[in-house]
């Protein structure tokens, strides 16, 4: 028997007396003739595994994948180069979860990590501190748009239509918690930020300004 077959013979024979049928045709019964095909389906035949897969790979070679074209896809469909040693690290058992570890002593691989990450940030923000604990782009805009208010007490944003609709549409959620008002800057006819309307849009109440990039 195959050990892709799920029951034998033995099987659907117990299973039809078990019914009160004699025969798997009496379960097609009450479906008319002239519906029923009583030929073979016109499909090829069965392959070897490793058939499957040649078939499959050729199949996949007919396709152009964003690797072996120049894109302008946008929406995240960039050309990202990640090195081969961010994989490795990945792998190891002390990297793998986003949360503060609450056991140190057995953790110290992704304390060093979350250190020398904030560590980064403080320095290219110029700020103080940073948290290590965002999962996402849409949260982190957000946050930062909190963070913003919370610093100079000024309530209102300008934000790039350029943003992730994700980012966007999360700091417009939190902004209503918090009383700011969202400036959105159209794009030129290019895509691009249109950086004269993005001037004239920031004034002396404003909090943040918001840019992507590459931009969605």
């Amino acid at each position: 028997m195959s050990r892709y077959t799920s029951a034998t013979d033995a099987d659907r024979q117990e299973m039809l007396r078990a019914i009160g049928v004699e025969s798997i045709e009496d379960l097609f019964a009450d479906v008319p003739a002239e519906l029923r095909m009583e030929r073979p389906l016109d499909i090829a035949p069965g392959m070897a595994e490793q058939e499957v897969f040649d078939h499959l790979a050729a199949l996949a070679a007919r396709n152009r994948d964003a690797e072996s074209e120049v894109t302008f896809c946008g929406a995240g469909m960039y050309d990202h180069y990640v090195p081969a040693l961010v994989d490795t690290l990945l792998s190891r058992s002390e990297f793998l979860t986003p949360y503060t570890p609450y056991q140190p002593e057995i953790s110290q691989g992704g304390l060093q990590v979350m250190f020398e990450f904030q560590t980064a940030i403080s320095e290219l923000t110029g700020l103080p501190v940073s948290n290590a604990s965002l999962y996402e782009g849409p949260s982190s805009v957000a946050s930062a748009g909190y963070m913003a208010v919370l610093e100079n007490a000024r309530d209102r944003f300008v934000i790039s239509r350029g943003v992730h609709p994700h980012s966007r549409a999360a700091l417009a959620t939190y902004s209503e918690g918090f009383g700011a008002d969202i400036v959105e800057v159209p794009l030129t006819e290019e895509g691009a930020t249109d950086v004269a309307a993005l001037a004239a849009a920031v004034d002396e109440d404003t909090s943040a300004v918001f840019l992507q990039q590459p931009n969605f």
